[in-house]
Formats: structure tokens, C-alpha cells, sequence
């Protein structure tokens, strides 16, 4: 049996997993130490399910933190900032458009040196290994503790990243380095975005992980933890403390990704309705469908693997206005135990005309006697056209697949959607986050620049797919569990050679 968690801003959510099915559940307020909110949640899912510490072979856990953490501006530490590219690439200096108070948080350590590589791995410039010693030792001078070393066409070439962290932590031991190679993807100003909000968060990552093994012992279970990524697998515990930033957005992913195992639905349009918004997203073959645009992620366009997800502003708490014509973008949000009508509170909210209109059974219906079938006909239109045209906005597929619906504000729809097949409310769907978690795969990828000419596709493909394998073992699959998932082929515009990004990504399953 597997635990899986999800730590969200406001809720925790536990579930235990069988081998086909749930056997417990449980959602819990996050707690400000988080630990003790998921030992709350993991305690009483497993005393529901019945389920002893020598039972559950591992624990997956999806946590929003660091997410937070950027738009909050909040728990960032400093970071001391190396670009290898000189003399190319300097009119845009590291930090350009990013907000003026992340810029603050994070400190204007700013570095430049020669390096880097051209897109075929010939050298821009040699390394200048004297400027990157003299930049670690100015960091340490700052008392700066961690850095973020970015070189063009890093994910080709690694070596001067490498070389360059070898510096660093020679003229300052103990620093956090954190490189653009290894979190992948073309591109220099949205890589290097990536990496200093890494770089940024490796300190909280190290208490937020630290949290979950203290979770872990006090609850008796020895056993592997994994962390959610935001391509819907996952990663070592330890992985996570290094690269945070590829837990970004696993929160609306384990949500896709629970939804389709609870229905037994691989291609489907999904979407997750919360308090205050609804996410709107796409599965194929049981993964959510990528974003081709970078992703703005408090203010800073990034590079992330992030699933293509519409928030929309409708949710459990949208609060209903005009007799019903205008239901939200606002919303009361976690207040709606308090505020909602349903519960004793003086709101008209989305979950009220639910349950005044009888397809909702939540609270006290006597509270909502009042409101008027006019009203409830009003705001169940204005609902019901809100998720119409957003789902026509996501829809990328000319059938009408079957439309999923998950979340605590899932008992507001009462209607067919437009376009789609059906709707479909699974069992356990309000808390289908966790059941993602507990689900979730493995993975490796390989990604590289080629060149097709002559026979050397094919070539270039198997090359790629065994390499893509390999990693999804070394990460902890199964071998013979490994099959190839993704394979894109982008022709890079404006270089010379014609050349082509050729990315493919492998997922196995957990050795359990």
C-alpha cells in the first residue's frame, strides 16, 4: 500500500492507496510547521483504512510551498548570480523585468564572465576560471549561500557549469550551487530565471523536505519518500532539496492525474474546482498536456515543465451577485465553513445556490430556503457559461472527450458541458490531489540538439529514447516498467544547419 499527500495552502490532504483503490482519506487545515499537518491527515487516513507502519511501502508527497514561496515573496535567500556567456550575451543583464521586490529578495549578485557554448558545442569563449573565482569570492564576501551558475547551451554542454561549481565551492565550501544544465531546456534568460529561483529557494527546500522525513519518523514509517514533480512524476526526497523549482505547479497536475485514475479515463478534459478558482487542463494518455509557453511564475518568465492549466475565477466560495447575473471572481475563499449561507454565514456563494437548488447536500438547506428559484436558474447560467467557454479555450482535440470533474467544488456542476461527451464525478474526486501523488510514475528525459541529415534520424531517436530510459532507472524504475511517453522534435529558427530540439521522456514504475 502507498501514502499520498498533498500539501496545499490551505488543506492537506492524505489518502491510502491499495492496489486498485482507495481504503482511506482524509483532509486536514495545513498547519504553519507543515509536518504536524501531515501527520495529522496521514494518521487518520491510515486509521480509516485500517493499515499498520509495516504495510505502506512508500510515501508520495505534492506540496505548493515553494510556489507560495515566490509570490509571497517569502523564505527566499540571497543568491549570487554567474552568467558563463562573455562577450556574447550581454545586452540583457541577469534580473532584467523581474519584479522590484523579488529583486530585493533575492539581491543583485550579479556576475558576468567568458564561456559558453554555441548550439553544435564549439565554444563561445574559453572559461575565464580567474572572474569566476573572484565572483565566489565577492559572494562570500556578501555572505551569500547560494549560486546560480548559468551558461548558454548548457544543456549540450555542461562542462564549464561544472567547472565553474568546482570554484565556487573551493573559494566558498559549504555554498548551494545550483546549475541551468540540470534542470534542462533551451532558451538563456528563461533557464537562468529557472535557476535563480532554484538557487533562491534551497534553504526552505532543505526545512520543507526536513519536514516530511520528521512527518515520516513520527509516524513510525521507514520507508522511501518521494516528492511530486510538475510533469506528474516523481522525485527523490533528496532530489527535491536540490531542484524545488520542478515541484511548481504539481499541485493542478496530481489533481489531473488522480482524476483520470479514479475514472479510469485516460484522454479527457479535467477540471479541478476549488474554493476560490477552477483549473482547467488537458490529459493524454493519462499525463496533462505541456505548456509550449514559457511560464510566469511571480512575476519571472521561467522555463518550467509546466501542465497547460487555465485558472478561471469560479469556485466553491465565488460569491453571487445581482440576483445570480455575476457569480465571482471573488471569492470568501477558506471562509466559506463561516461566511456561505449554507453554513450560518450572510453570503450568497456558488455552493449555496447549489444546495438551494437541490444538487448539492452539504450544510443546512433550511438556511437557503429563501433564495429564489430565479436566482438559482440566474447563477446556474452564469456557471454554466463560464466553464463552457473556458473549456473551449483548452480543448485541443476535435472529439468530444468525457469532461472529469474533481475537487471540493465539484458538487456545483449539475449540467452538461459544452462540446464534451459527459461529465463525470468520480468517487474520492475531492481529494483526487493526493490520489495523483500516490499514483504518480518515475521518469527520465534526454534532451539535446541534432542535426537530421541523411539516415541519421532514426538514429538519433534510439540514441535519445535509450538515453531517456536509462535515466528513468537510474531515478528508480522498474526496468521492464520503463516505456517511452513523449517524443518532440522542434526545429530551433534562425541557426545555421537547420538544427532540431529532439526531447523524449521515459516513465517507469516504483519498485513496489
Amino acid at each position: 500500500m502507498k501514502i499520498g499527500v498533498d500539501v496545499g495552502g490551505t488543506n492537506t490532504d492524505a489518502v491510502v492507496l491499495g492496489s486498485d483503490c482507495v481504503l482511506g482519506w482524509k483532509k486536514t487545515p495545513t498547519t504553519p510547521d507543515v509536518y504536524s499537518g501531515i501527520v495529522t491527515a496521514i494518521r487518520a487516513a491510515k486509521e480509516i483504512a485500517g493499515t499498520t507502519p509495516d504495510q505502506i511501502s512508500c510515501v508520495m508527497i505534492g506540496t505548493t510551498q515553494f510556489t507560495n514561496a515566490v509570490v509571497e515573496r517569502r523564505s527566499l535567500q540571497p543568491v549570487g548570480i554567474v552568467r558563463l556567456a562573455l562577450p556574447a550575451a550581454s545586452a540583457i543583464a541577469p534580473l532584467t523585468d523581474w519584479p522590484p521586490d523579488l529583486v530585493k529578495s533575492i539581491g543583485i549578485h550579479v556576475h558576468q564572465v567568458r564561456g559558453g557554448y554555441e548550439y553544435d558545442g564549439r565554444e563561445v569563449a574559453p572559461l575565464d576560471e580567474t572572474a569566476v573565482a573572484e565572483a565566489a569570492r565577492s559572494m562570500k564576501r556578501a555572505g551569500v549561500e547560494s549560486a546560480a551558475v548559468t551558461s548558454v547551451f548548457a544543456p549540450i554542454n555542461g562542462a564549464m557549469e561544472n567547472r565553474a561549481a568546482e570554484i565556487i565551492l573551493n573559494e566558498c565550501p559549504g555554498i548551494a550551487v545550483s546549475l541551468s544544465g540540470e534542470l534542462g531546456q533551451f532558451g538563456l534568460l528563461p533557464r537562468e530565471n529557472s535557476t535563480i529561483i532554484n538557487a533562491s529557494l534551497v534553504a526552505l527546500a532543505r526545512r520543507v523536505v526536513e519536514g516530511f522525513r520528521r512527518a515520516l519518523f513520527e509516524l513510525g514509517l521507514d520507508v522511501p519518500l518521494y516528492i511530486s514533480q510538475n510533469d506528474g512524476t516523481l522525485m527523490q526526497a533528496g532530489a527535491a532539496e536540490r531542484y524545488p523549482v520542478l515541484t511548481f505547479a504539481s499541485g493542478p497536475t496530481n489533481s489531473m492525474r488522480g482524476a483520470v485514475h479514479l475514472a479510469r479515463i485516460d484522454n479527457a478534459m479535467v477540471s479541478d474546482i476549488g474554493g476560490t478558482t477552477t483549473d482547467i487542463g488537458m490529459l493524454r494518455n493519462g499525463f496533462p498536456s505541456q505548456s509550449t509557453h514559457f511560464v510566469d511564475i511571480g512575476g519571472v518568465k521561467t522555463n518550467f515543465r509546466m501542465p497547460a492549466v487555465l485558472a478561471v475565477g469560479l469556485g466553491g466560495g465565488s460569491i453571487v451577485r445581482d440576483r445570480g447575473e455575476r457569480v465571482g471572481p471573488d471569492s470568501v475563499g477558506f471562509e466559506l465553513n463561516r461566511r456561505a449561507l449554507c453554513f450560518g454565514g450572510d453570503t450568497l456563494t456558488a455552493t449555496d445556490i447549489a444546495v438551494a437548488g437541490g444538487w448539492a447536500d452539504v450544510g443546512d438547506a433550511n438556511l437557503v430556503s429563501h433564495v429564489s428559484r430565479s436566482t438559482i436558474a440566474s447563477a446556474r447560467a452564469s456557471m454554466r457559461a463560464i466553464l463552457d467557454s473556458n473549456v473551449d479555450k483548452m480543448k485541443t482535440d476535435p472529439r468530444d472527450l468525457p469532461f472529469i470533474v474533481v475537487g471540493g467544488g465539484s458538487i456545483l456542476v449539475d449540467w452538461e458541458v459544452r462540446a464534451m461527451s459527459g461529465v463525470v464525478q468520480p468517487q474520492y474526486s475531492s481529494v483526487a490531489n493526493a490520489v495523483g501523488a500516490a499514483i504518480a510514475q518515475v521518469s527520465g528525459e534526454c534532451e539535446r540538439v541534432i542535426v537530421l541529415a541523411g539516415n541519421n534520424r532514426e538514429k538519433a531517436l534510439d540514441e535519445a529514447r535509450d538515453e531517456a530510459m536509462r535515466n528513468a532507472v537510474e531515478a528508480g524504475a522498474v526496468e521492464d516498467s520503463v516505456e517511452i511517453v513523449d517524443v518532440e522534435l522542434v526545429p530551433i529558427s534562425y541557426l545555421p544547419g537547420n538544427p532540431t530540439r529532439l526531447r523524449v521522456k521515459a516513465v517507469g514504475d516504483l519498485p513496489i
